[in-house]
């Protein structure tokens, strides 16, 4: 018994099984794609990767969590005018439907919301405000681990000009210093009660040698547990106001941009106390982009790509 061969399969279904070949939007797919049919009330918009880097942004519908009827638009590149000019093709009655809409804090992105949809309220997605806190706590890390590897470098210079062996500082988990700052990256990310046993003690160390590392790490922690919390808008400006001071009074330059990424967006960040909304939804939606593109082994024919993507979210 001989097995099916593949790219014939393949083939049978894209010339003849499916409907691709009479697929309405295949002559502009490559460019754009919209299924204003799919808008509801409320949308997310971001940016995903097709293939070899080509960005594209992604208009989906909240209501359809990521499954049938999620996507609304693909538009290819991020360039505001160009999504803009696509999007107004859906008539202006369905667009002053939406009344929210999640994304990043692209200026481009918002740009194309404002213009787009005059009646949505836009949302700041929680995650990225989370994601630049914490990386202003890894960047605090990373400057004290260029240091210990600098002290480890003038060590062993040190030891070959003096004709010794070099010994570097070790702690008590077997760690160097340059080991301890390299391998608390990951337990930076967690909440100390998802710390497994190893990383407890690794952090324990850390701490020790690192005050300003704790204090880092606190700070950044708060920020997530306003979000977590069950909380009107005006008790979120507050909590918000006494974590700036916070942040002021430590003199961490690297939670610079953070400050002023907050005092530009300001009322989009606190709308997400509004409904709690997020782009949780778009994230989920492009994880499945990435994984259907895996199952293929990356994208060869994009616009029956975009056809088969069409069938299984649009």
């Amino acid at each position: 018994m001989y097995g099916v061969d593949g790219k014939k399969f393949q083939r049978q279904y894209k010339d003849k099984t499916s409907d691709y070949q009479d697929w309405e939007q295949k002559p502009h797919c490559e460019d754009w794609i919209l299924y204003p049919e799919n808008i509801s009330g409320s949308l997310s918009l971001d940016e995903v990767s097709l293939s070899d880097g080509e960005l594209y942004s992604v208009l989906t519908s909240k209501r359809a969590n990521g499954r049938k009827g999620a996507i609304v638009a693909i538009i290819k590149g991020t360039r505001s005018e160009t999504v803009i000019h696509h999007l107004l093709k859906i008539g202006r009655k369905i667009r002053k439907k939406v009344t929210e809409i999640t994304l990043d804090m692209a200026g481009s992105m918002k740009l194309i919301a404002k213009k787009c949809f005059p009646n949505a309220v836009q949302v700041v997605d929680r995650f990225h405000v989370q994601k630049l806190a914490t990386e202003a706590l890894q960047e605090i890390r990373i400057k004290h681990r260029w240091e210990a590897i600098d002290k480890e470098s003038d060590g062993l210079e040190k030891a070959r000009k003096d004709k010794t062996a070099y010994i570097p500082e070790v702690f008590a988990n077997g760690d160097s210093r340059k080991q301890l700052l390299a391998r608390s990256r990951y337990l930076l990310y967690k909440s100390p009660d998802k710390w497994t046993p190893s990383q407890k003690e690794r952090a324990q160390i850390l701490f020790a040698e690192y005050p300003d590392l704790q204090l880092a790490y606190k700070i950044t922690g708060k920020i997530r547990k306003i979000y977590n919390q069950m909380i009107s808008k005006d008790i979120a400006i507050t909590k918000f106001a006494h974590w700036f001071r916070e942040v002021e009074e430590t003199g961490f330059k690297s939670y610079n941009t953070i400050l002023k990424t907050f005092n530009q967006h300001y009322n989009d960040i606190l709308n997400y106390f509004n409904h709690r909304s997020t782009n949780a939804s778009a994230e989920s939606f492009n994880a499945k982009i990435k994984n259907f593109r895996m199952q293929l082994r990356g994208v060869k024919d994009r616009s029956f790509f975009l056809f088969r993507l069409s069938k299984l979210f649009a």
